[in-house]
């Protein structure tokens, strides 16, 4: 174990010891470790000729739940008309998007995206998702309601918040989506160490003193919250094999969405390199691309087979399987 890693457990139990007798500075110091970037991952080469391009523009953030002195970064192509938003995922930054926005440019589209608080290029040490829906919301009432918002992982989570708060698209591109505060708060458990206790005072620390007028706001990150709200068709793209978000939000996604809701599942890609296979970005644009009352063709496939060639066998939790099946099913295959 790292000694970062040690310094988190040390520091957990120490505060699993204070949510008893200090439960208010003790939900404070857990959401400090909750919103906080594992790292500022820096720009990769291959991203750098697409933000050079970039019209970038600093905006000062505040509102409820935004920290002091916190701002985005914003990044524009394009001349302003069919206007899609990117959203990036958690320890990650706008660029990491480069391969569907340069595509979608191609397109005739006009691809907006943004760098957090405490990722890419913008100042700061940490964000939230209440920061994530002030951005979102900044930038519609700018850009006019999206043709198309496309996020990344915990983007995701951060979209469905905002677009069920009036900030208004025609269609929403989920990859790697994070779909469940519960299952993502059982991760952030799993991997600090944090108990029940600090994890629910966390949670009042976040409704009582971040958001308290909007009660019960922590249930509001879910994707089952509200969907009717949503209105728009969703395409949710998900790696079997997603080690960081597990693909079991993807499917509570698509249970809150039901028929709304196309669920692809892919093999090989992983959380991060989903986003530049060149057949999930055709995916992504095509459905971007589609008329909204039109289906979207998708591509095709042999039936799935066991091994040794046979029929997947029906078994324990075929009927969620099947469910991925009807998309249908995108084998991607091992990168």
């Amino acid at each position: 174990m790292s000694a970062k890693a040690l310094l988190v457990r040390a520091t957990s139990t120490t505060l699993n010891a204070t949510a008893y007798v200090a439960p208010g500075p003790t939900g404070r110091a857990v959401f400090h470790f909750f919103v906080r970037p594992l790292a500022r991952v820096r720009l990769k080469p291959a991203e750098e000729p697409l933000m050079a391009t970039a019209r970038v523009e600093r905006i000062p953030l505040s509102g409820a739940g935004v920290g002091p002195g916190k701002e985005t970064v914003v990044y524009a192509w394009g001349d302003g008309e069919r206007p899609v938003l990117l959203i990036h995922g958690w320890t990650s930054r706008a660029s990491r998007l480069h391969a569907l926005v340069e595509a979608l440019l191609a397109r005739g589209y006009s691809p907006v995206a943004f760098d957090t608080p405490g990722s890419g290029e913008a100042a700061g040490r940490s964000s939230n998702i209440l920061e994530y829906r002030e951005i979102i919301r900044r930038l519609h009432t700018r850009h006019g309601d999206f043709e198309a918002v496309v996020a990344h992982s915990f983007g995701v989570a951060a979209a469905l918040f905002a677009l069920r708060d009036g900030v208004r698209t025609k269609r929403l591109v989920g990859i790697s989506g994070v779909g469940s505060f519960a299952l993502l708060t059982a991760s952030f458990r799993g991997m600090t160490g944090f108990g029940e206790r600090a994890l629910r005072v966390m949670r009042r620390h976040v409704e009582r003193v971040l958001a308290p007028e909007e009660p019960g706001v922590w249930g509001h990150f879910d994707a089952s919250w509200r969907p009717e709200d949503l209105g728009a068709p969703l395409l949710l793209l998900h790696d079997e094999a997603d080690t960081l978000v597990p693909l079991a939000h993807a499917h509570a996604i698509r249970a809150a969405h039901g028929d709304r809701a196309r669920l692809v599942v892919t093999q090989g890609l992983g959380h991060a390199r989903i986003l530049t296979d060149p057949q999930i970005v055709a995916q992504v644009v095509e459905f971007v691309a589609a008329p909204v009352a039109a289906p979207v063709a998708t591509p095709t496939e042999a039936p799935v087979k066991a091994p040794g060639g046979a029929p997947a066998p029906v078994g324990p939790g075929a009927a969620e399987a099947a469910e991925v099946l009807d998309a249908p099913r995108l084998a991607a295959g091992s990168r």
